[in-house]
């Protein structure tokens, strides 16, 4: 057993012990020590590692139009189609109401599409105000301004662009002043408005007077997301008129069609919607004559 005086030197032995010393915190971010490296490192490719990164599931695309089941819609003959517009643009001048037809088609998103002029039977508009691009001291200056055009020159035209003016809605050009359209730089003017020359088109040509022929009463069409847009005719047009034009577009765009075909590119012919300018769309069954009871042809025949 311990003395007094050996219980007294150990508790001074204890008090007198120099105190711990507190360890020192790093303040060095632990992704910057060397040996440090954690488990749960992110790898930008997400292989390997604790933690990968999500990968993001694309969206399936489709490439061909979604076609909408056409089987339970109700589809009227044009007569039909031609009463209902004619009641919705009542109070309208039938000259400034124009029939419009939309022609659907089962096609792919990136083939070619259809693109073409036509001239219908029966003139839709009769508003064609044609402008000749020539040389001042052309021949085909007079000739062209007997013949109707609004305007004829070079300079002077492409200025009336630059400016805003345009007094026509349709632009020729003789070949000889295809350098002198090009330098003018009005391609980005011309361009959006459809006034662009072309010689696919035969707009850019030697025969400035069949150029106008053929450009007066024929109407240009463009697909635009698989569908077809002509105006086919005036609100005062009868019936058999309205399906002579329609029968002519729709030959146009079969034959536009095959050409394509040969391509290895298809295009299917899926709905025929007849509108107006104010009223909505109606879709057609190939059918002519009314539907309904009381209602002959002969209603529609004469002008509102």
């Amino acid at each position: 057993m311990a003395s007094t005086t050996q219980c007294i030197a150990s508790l001074a032995r204890l008090s007198l012990a120099p105190p711990a010393r507190r360890t020192a915190v790093s303040t060095i971010p632990s992704f910057l020590l060397p040996g440090a490296i954690s488990s749960s490192v992110r790898y930008a490719g997400g292989g390997g590692g604790g933690m990968r990164s999500k990968r993001v599931k694309k969206k399936k695309t489709h490439k061909t139009y979604r076609s909408p089941d056409l089987r339970p819609m109700e589809q009227y003959s044009l007569c039909d189609a031609m009463r209902y517009l004619r009641a919705f643009e009542v109070g309208n001048p039938p000259s400034s109401v124009k029939y419009d037809v939309a022609v659907k088609f089962k096609s792919g998103k990136n083939g070619p599409i259809l693109r073409d002029r036509i001239r219908l039977p029966f003139e839709v508009k009769s508003d064609t105000r044609i402008a000749v691009i020539c040389p001042e001291d052309h021949p085909m200056r007079t000739e062209a301004l007997d013949l109707g055009a609004v305007a004829v020159g070079e300079e002077s035209i492409f200025q009336s662009i630059r400016d805003g003016n345009f007094d026509f809605n349709k632009l020729i050009c003789h070949v000889d002043s295809e350098p002198a359209l090009k330098k003018a730089n009005v391609a980005r003017i011309l361009g959006p408005r459809g006034l662009m020359p072309n010689k696919r088109f035969n707009t850019i040509t030697y025969d400035v007077k069949k150029a106008m022929d053929d450009m007066v009463g024929a109407t240009e069409f463009r697909e635009r997301d698989r569908v077809v847009r002509v105006a086919i005719g005036q609100l005062g047009f009868t019936p058999k008129m309205l399906a002579e034009n329609l029968k002519v577009l729709m030959e146009k765009l079969k034959q536009d069609a095959d050409a394509i075909a040969d391509t290895g590119h298809t295009k299917v012919l899926e709905e025929v919607v007849l509108g107006s300018t104010h009223g909505p769309g109606f879709s057609l069954d190939g059918k002519l004559n009314p539907t309904l009871d009381g209602v002959p042809i002969e209603h529609l025949q004469s002008p509102m």
